[in-house]
């Protein structure tokens, strides 16, 4: 029998061809915005679905949302239907870890305000710049990274920081026993006692009720001196005037200054329109020197299209062939 599917996106039709050219013969795939008719998909694939989509089919049992993270608004449809199972994918852990990677080394380095001083024709930074002071470029061999969130990306970060030669240590909701035995795990309430170590905090988190806010004014004081914050989560985990104002008042300092690479941010553009022009935060983070910002592309990549459809396949096949499903979402837990 045929396993229906019905795809709940708007994607071009190359697209489409390229995943169904990866799915077993028994996958039966429908696609658009407008529901089949008769309504008879047991798998539903919508980041963000439409109660209609939800309700349209007595056979639907599992939603896959076709990235990683648990939208706010699917969380608040999708705990009326219990019976209906939630998965996503993690296609996008390896270009996100190296976008967490490119803002530390970024901040570490001090890039951006080194570039645009040479682009003046300005090459006081080689000179002006004395190693035994603070506020010049950072070595990160034999320094702590700290990973909040060890999921997909979390341990693809923490390859890449074990090969540069530094300690990682990380926090985990849920500890397993095979884990690493090169890498600390420790559970969410050592965060207090795991700050103080953190040369760099890398934020991987999930946002969900229980990590809104985790990071705030008394945790960023906990960090140790010239810390480099990265976040590539959702920009409310870490409170926004507080890092703010740890970053401003450290850039007014002639001593040690916390740095940072931020990719998520507080305001959106809420329109096609508005791109060209909303600011990211209420706080003019892009008058500091000492950070680096991007506009949340961490999972963007010349790959990631490739990557999302081989893992859609991947695991429509495994509901074909009856195989358990990778990747489950809780959405009382939020992820």
């Amino acid at each position: 029998m045929a396993l229906a599917v019905h795809l709940l996106q708007s994607f071009d039709q190359e697209w489409i061809e390229k995943l169904k050219a990866k799915l077993d013969h028994d996958v039966e795939l429908t696609c658009g915005l407008e529901l089949p008719s008769p309504a008879e998909y047991s798998i539903l694939i919508a980041g963000v679905p439409t109660r209609e989509a939800v309700t349209a089919s007595p056979n639907l049992k599992t939603l896959i949302i076709p990235w990683s993270g648990l939208p706010v608004a699917t969380r608040d449809l999708m705990l009326e239907f219990p019976d209906i199972v939630i998965h996503n994918i993690h296609h996008n852990a390896a270009p996100a870890a190296e976008t967490a990677i490119m803002l530390m080394m970024a901040a570490a380095k001090k890039v951006i305000p080194i570039d645009r001083s040479l682009r003046t024709h300005d090459w006081r930074p080689r000179y002006d710049y004395d190693d035994s002071a603070s506020g010049g470029p950072l070595l990160l061999e034999g320094k702590t990274a700290l990973i909040l969130g060890y999921g997909a990306i979390g341990r693809k970060i923490a390859k890449i920081c074990q090969g540069m030669e530094m300690k990682v240590v990380a926090i985990k909701n849920n500890i397993p026993s095979y884990s690493d035995s090169s890498i600390e795990l420790y559970a969410p309430k050592a965060l207090g006692s795991l700050l103080p170590r953190a040369n760099v905090l890398f934020v991987c988190l999930p946002m969900t009720p229980d990590t809104k806010g985790l990071i705030g004014a008394e945790e960023l004081e906990l960090l140790p001196d010239e810390a480099i914050i990265v976040n590539i989560a959702r920009g409310a985990i870490i409170d926004e005037e507080a890092l703010y104002q740890v970053l401003s008042s450290d850039q007014q300092k002639s001593g040690f200054c916390h740095r940072a690479g931020l990719d998520v941010w507080y305001h959106y553009p809420p329109d096609e329109i508005s791109r060209t022009n909303t600011p990211p935060s209420e706080f003019p983070f892009h008058q500091l020197d000492n950070v680096v910002m991007t506009p949340h592309l961490g999972g963007h990549s010349d790959a990631t299209e490739s990557l999302r459809i081989a893992a859609l396949a991947d695991l429509l096949n495994k509901v074909a062939h009856g195989e358990t499903l990778p990747n489950p979402v809780d959405p009382l837990r939020g992820y």
